[in-house]
């Protein structure tokens, strides 16, 4: 029986491959939706439109901020990126628990936001690798690059701000545990209402089961 859906944060430092994680979740899961986030750079060879991102210029993006369409927005690496309430609101409608793949500035304003949420550091098993994950990534500069470096360090040091870590050594590994992450969650008892009044219902005939059990006095 699953309970109320809920949304579940992912947050690593770029090269860390909360998004990677993110799409076998989606793939291999039917309980979990995507929320499209919005961003002001332009798309990496094979991004789409509305699937990946919405991108949008920097003015559109402005405009959302203004009329408090975002959830949270943050700006990572001179890029603007946010989460929309719409977007928010059209997954946990649809019975599935969202899935937020963001950096942890974004994951600060939606804990304020939504303190049910459950957040995952996906951590990166050496500093060698995440390295070479990140020079894999011909689609940027060297100046974006050093820039990614440099934010690493802040982004890892927020780990202790997460409910769970979860160590990126195997790609299928980091995928299992957490959809162990999402199952467990999905059995807390505040996310049960049904189970718990029928344990009071229990409970109710127990108590009546007994006062009737109770002989009569002579």
């Amino acid at each position: 029986m699953s309970g109320h859906p809920f949304l579940l944060v992912l947050s690593a430092p770029s090269g860390g491959g909360k998004t990677t994680i993110a799409r076998e979740l989606l793939r291999s899961r039917t309980d979990l939706g995507y929320s499209v986030s919005c961003t002001t750079r332009a798309p990496r060879v094979g991004e789409v439109d509305g699937v990946d991102y919405h991108f949008v210029s920097p003015e559109a993006f402005e405009a959302r901020v203004a009329s408090g369409a975002f959830a949270e927005w943050a700006e990572v690496h001179g890029r603007r990126y946010g989460t929309l309430r719409s977007e928010v609101e059209r997954v946990l409608s649809s019975g599935r628990h969202v899935l937020l793949d963001i950096d942890v500035q974004g994951a600060r304003q939606v804990v304020a936001a939504f303190p049910e949420a459950v957040t995952v550091f996906i951590v990166p098993p050496s500093v060698e690798i995440l390295v070479s994950r990140l020079q894999g990534r011909q689609s940027e500069s060297t100046e974006a690059f050093q820039v990614r470096l440099r934010n690493a360090r802040h982004e890892l040091r927020d780990a202790e701000r997460y409910q769970y870590l979860v160590e990126n050594d195997e790609l299928a590994h980091a995928v299992r545990r957490v959809g162990e992450i999402i199952e467990s969650e999905e059995l807390r008892r505040e996310r049960l209402p049904v189970l718990g009044q029928k344990v009071e219902a229990v409970i109710a005939r127990l108590v009546d089961g007994l006062e009737r059990a109770v002989p009569a006095p002579t």
